[in-house]
């Protein structure tokens, strides 16, 4: 279980920054343990800034909204570029589905958690082909805390880690739901992909 850091320097209380990675496959409740803490935050009075790419407009153009329909307020940027620019006095940035933003963001989350920022990044680590998704395996890597949270699969009922494509499309980004995703586990997503293959 994650537990939030303090990190406090004696009674100088001098800030110091870091970056928290929440990773997993789609259905996995990565959106609903970013809220969780952004929320955490918000309760103990800190000033918190949310992005959130402006291509994904699922469920609300500028809200953030988890599978179970819990939101929080957001702005919607076109580039990191645009988090540095607008995260200012802030102390907390929360940011949801970063394999959406350009490559840029990795620097981006540095910065700010260089500038005494806590960072908290939510994520797709691997793509419907289980492959390592955009900029989420460096932001894990520079990250002080990665943790990773898993879903069910929608076939055997064991734990999933793989987000499966029940689309024949080949775009790497395909913003959708269970109408063209379901979570699976390793076994499952394999026999799947095996299957789409030897037709």
């Amino acid at each position: 279980m994650f537990v939030e850091p303090s990190h406090q320097r004696g009674s100088q209380n001098i800030r110091n920054g870091w970056i928290e990675v929440i990773c997993g496959s789609m259905f996995s409740g990565k959106t609903e343990e970013l809220i969780r803490r952004l929320n955490r935050a918000k309760i103990a009075k800190q000033k918190v800034q949310i992005f959130k790419p402006a291509l994904d407009k699922r469920y609300h153009a500028e809200n953030i909204v988890s599978h179970n329909d819990n939101s929080i307020s957001s702005i919607p940027v076109v580039s990191a570029s645009e988090i540095g620019q607008l995260a200012g006095n802030c102390e907390v940035v929360g940011l949801d589905e970063a394999q959406f933003f350009d490559e840029s963001v990795v620097a981006v989350c540095d910065e700010l958690a260089n500038a005494g920022k806590r960072v908290i990044v939510a994520g797709l680590d691997m793509d419907y082909l289980g492959k390592p998704f955009g900029c989420m395996p460096q932001l894990m890597a520079i990250a002080e805390y990665v943790t990773k949270v898993h879903a069910i699969c929608m076939v055997c009922g064991e734990v999933a880690s793989h987000s499966y494509r029940l689309s024949p499309s080949s775009e790497r980004v395909l913003l959708g739901e269970t109408d063209l995703y379901e979570a699976r586990c390793r076994r499952c997503f394999n026999l799947g992909e095996a299957a789409y293959h030897s037709l």
